[in-house]
C-alpha cells in the first residue's frame, strides 16, 4: 500500500505551485516524485497523476473563471480530440502493451521502463522549452488555426495516455501560435483543457488499476493548496524567469530519470 512521507507532501505541494504559476510543467514532475520518492509502480502512477493533475487544474481553473482569463471556445477546439486520444489510450492501447516487451541477453525491456524513459526524454524537451526565451509573435488578430489546434491537441492526449503528464508545455505554445491567445490567457486556458482530459484519461483507468483512494486524495489535496498558493504567487513573480529556472530543474529531473533507469539495467 503506498504511504505519503514528508517528502511527497513536499512534492505534491510543488507540482500545485508550479501549475498555478506557469499553467503546466507541474504535472510532469507527478509521475517521477510517485515512482522515485513514493515507490508507485509506474503504471499506477501514471493514472494517479492523470486525477492529481486534473483535480488540481479543475481548481486553478475556476480561480481563473472568475478573472474571465479563459478562452472556453479555443479549450473546447483542442479538447474534445484531446480527451477521446487519452480516453483509448489508458483504456485500450495501454493495457494492450505487454508487460515485457522484449529480451536481448541479459537485457528486459519492460513497459515501466519504456514508460520511464519516454517520459524522461519529454521532460528533456519541455526543459529546452521553458529555458530558451520566446520572442514575441505578432500576428494577425482574427487567426485561429482549427486544423492545427485539433492535432495538437490529440497528439498531447496521446502523449498524456501514455506518461500520465498533463501537456502543458505542448498546449501553451500551440495557444499563443494557432489561437493567437496572450500569454495570461494561453496559462488559464491550458489549465481547463489540461483539467478535461485528465480527469477523462482517469476514468480510462477505473476497473482497470488498482486505486489507493485514501492515499491518492490525501496527495491531490495538497496540490490543490499548492495551486492555490501558486495562482496567489503569479501576481508578483515574472514567470518568464521562473519557467527558465524551472525548465533547469526539470533538465536535471530528466537526467535522473534515465540515469537511474539505464543504470539499474
Amino acid at each position: 500500500m503506498e504511504l505519503l512521507n514528508i517528502y511527497g507532501v513536499i512534492g505534491a505541494l510543488l507540482i500545485g505551485v508550479v501549475l498555478g504559476l506557469t499553467g503546466g510543467g507541474g504535472s510532469i514532475l507527478t509521475v517521477p516524485i510517485m515512482v522515485y520518492v513514493l515507490h508507485v509502480n509506474p503504471i499506477t502512477a501514471t493514472a494517479y497523476s492523470l486525477f492529481v493533475v486534473g483535480t488540481t487544474s479543475f481548481v486553478g481553473t475556476i480561480r481563473n473563471a472568475k478573472k474571465n482569463l479563459i478562452e472556453y471556445k479555443t479549450a473546447l477546439v483542442f479538447a474534445i480530440p484531446s480527451f477521446l486520444a487519452v480516453y483509448f489510450t489508458r483504456k485500450y492501447i495501454l493495457p494492450s502493451i505487454p508487460d515485457i516487451l522484449f529480451t536481448s541477453h541479459e537485457f528486459v525491456f519492460t513497459k515501466d521502463f519504456g514508460i520511464m524513459v519516454f517520459l524522461a526524454s519529454l521532460m528533456l524537451f519541455a526543459s529546452v522549452s521553458m529555458i530558451k526565451s520566446r520572442k514575441q509573435v505578432i500576428s494577425d488578430k482574427n487567426r485561429f488555426n482549427y486544423c492545427l489546434i485539433m492535432i495538437d491537441g490529440f497528439i498531447v492526449g496521446l502523449l498524456t495516455g501514455i506518461v500520465g503528464a498533463g501537456g502543458g508545455f505542448l498546449i501553451i505554445p500551440a495557444l499563443v501560435l494557432f489561437a493567437n491567445l496572450p500569454m495570461k490567457k494561453a496559462v488559464a486556458t491550458s489549465l481547463l483543457i489540461i483539467s478535461v482530459k485528465s480527469l477523462f484519461g482517469f476514468i480510462g483507468d477505473i476497473g482497470i488499476t488498482e486505486i489507493n483512494w485514501i492515499f491518492l486524495l490525501s496527495f491531490t489535496s495538497i496540490s490543490v493548496l499548492g495551486i492555490l498558493i501558486g495562482i496567489w504567487f503569479n501576481n508578483f513573480i515574472n514567470v518568464q524567469k521562473l519557467k527558465k529556472g524551472f525548465g533547469i530543474f526539470v533538465l536535471v529531473m530528466a537526467i535522473f530519470i534515465l540515469f537511474k533507469e539505464l543504470y539499474l539495467i
